[in-house]
């Protein structure tokens, strides 16, 4: 290695050494986690004077983990498509303003605007040299899978009873219908208004190791900060005594309430670690794979991480026609761990340079998963009696987390080396934990 290379090299470990240590806080212990507050939603009264941790009285626990709905499977769905959500922000590109190709080691100017912004061209830095930067994004969710997240429904049922001597106790009926006893079509229904706000700044650097392969490290700091409210109603079948109650008594009982719970943390994201080979270049066109590798160093019980390695391969497509610069990235996304799904992505648009200093990027940014959902939510549950019917558990609705959004953003380039970066996002569908908008500031310097 040429000691250009390894001084440049040096200082890219440095950059990323001192990112980390300004942004990483003391660590602190926590009584509880994001995961945790949002599971205290459904928590009412006091739960040490009823027989479920939910405080519902007597036969409470039998509608918290009924097998039928599963009510921690549900508050389970909430927290993981949240962790989801919060780790699955676009990493922006990995190439700086000033790409080359290079002639018998020489290199030559290629590019003429700046560069997409959440894509990649097929032009890599060339040896020794290095990209740095840092961006801030932000975003509040609003929408999942189209409902909004001021008005999510569930309902909570009750597990199907059957013991020795049930049918002769509840007059001859067959206890293995569900309906009967009767208090099993008893159901506590959950109104839900959740806010959940993100703050990620990235620290990312790359350098180039030879003049087609390029190696990069991504460093998220997440802010994220959740409250949310839980009016909870309990739907009593027959007009005897309530078998199940918030408070008071069977003949007078309390059948509403509510609660409230928030929190936030702050820490270490997923890392990721990017390479790019470049496989063709000419004057006006570059074909590159990469490969994004991201570890699962974020908490995930704090919403920081997704909990489990990710991998991202795609392939890059990159053309100039005068200022203006096509590009197209596809691939694969591979999830580690159960209930992930893997998906496709591709990302396609443009970067078009507007004046010497300004460069316009669009891009459509998809992501589509592979197989049916394997994050579920409960399906509608079939009662017997008194009669047949079906009873929906969720107002979500059962539809695939297909992921498209619409990028659109300016880079300023007051000097050959330095870059300013404005983005907005916005998604183009209903799949999967939405905002509304997402916003990213940055900057990036060349060397």
């Amino acid at each position: 290695m040429c000691p250009s290379t390894a001084r440049t090299m040096r200082r890219s470990v440095l950059l990323v050494c001192l990112a980390v240590a300004v942004a990483v806080p003391p660590s602190t212990a926590q009584a509880q986690r994001l995961r945790d507050r949002i599971a205290q939603l459904f928590l009412f009264g006091d739960p040490s004077t009823s027989s479920s941790p939910g405080g519902v009285h007597q036969h409470g626990s039998h509608i918290i983990t009924a097998p039928d709905l599963s009510g921690a499977a549900a508050i389970g769905f909430l927290g993981s498509t949240m962790a989801n959500a919060v780790a699955n922000i676009p990493i922006g590109a990995t190439t700086s303003g000033e790409t080359f190709r290079f002639e018998g080691g020489i290199p030559i100017s290629t590019a003429t605007s700046a560069g997409p912004i959440f894509a990649e061209r097929g032009q890599t830095l060339g040896r020794g040299r290095m990209l740095a930067g840092l961006n801030r994004s932000s975003f509040r969710f609003t929408s999942l899978r189209g409902k909004p997240m001021s008005d999510i429904g569930l309902a909570f049922l009750h597990e199907n009873v059957d013991y020795p001597g049930c049918d002769a106790e509840h007059g001859g009926k067959d206890c293995t219908q569900y309906g009967v006893p009767g208090y099993e079509n008893d159901l506590t229904r959950f109104s839900l208004d959740l806010d959940l706000a993100v703050d990620v700044t990235t620290f990312y650097t790359t350098i180039g190791i030879t003049n087609r392969i390029d190696f990069g490290i991504v460093i998220p700091m997440q802010q994220v900060a959740f409250q949310g409210t839980n009016a909870a109603q309990i739907e009593i079948h027959g007009n005897g005594p309530a078998t199940h109650y918030f408070a008071g008594t069977p003949s007078n009982p309390v059948l509403q309430a509510s609660s409230a719970s928030r929190g936030r943390a702050f820490g270490v994201g997923d890392v990721a670690a990017r390479l790019k080979v470049n496989a063709f270049s000419t004057e006006n066109s570059a074909v590159a794979l990469i490969a994004d590798a991201r570890f699962p160093t974020g908490d995930v019980d704090d919403l920081l991480g997704l909990g489990h390695f990710v991998l991202r391969s795609q392939a890059i497509i990159s053309s100039r026609f005068g200022a203006f610069s096509p590009h197209l990235n596809t691939g694969f996304l591979y999830r580690a761990g159960e209930a992930r799904n893997h998906a496709f992505m591709a990302t396609a648009g443009f970067d078009h340079l507007l004046s010497p200093k300004v460069t316009l990027a669009l891009d459509l940014v998809s992501e589509f998963q592979v197989g049916g959902d394997l994050l579920q939510l409960p399906g509608a549950v079939t009662f017997d009696a008194p009669f047949r019917r079906l009873v929906n558990p969720t107002s979500i609705p059962d539809i695939r987390d297909d992921l498209v959004n619409g990028s659109v953003g300016l880079k300023f380039a007051p000097t050959r080396s330095f870059m300013l970066v404005t983005n907005a996002m916005v998604p183009l569908n209903a799949g999967g934990m939405r905002a509304a908008y997402t916003w990213t500031l940055g900057v990036e310097y060349a060397f």
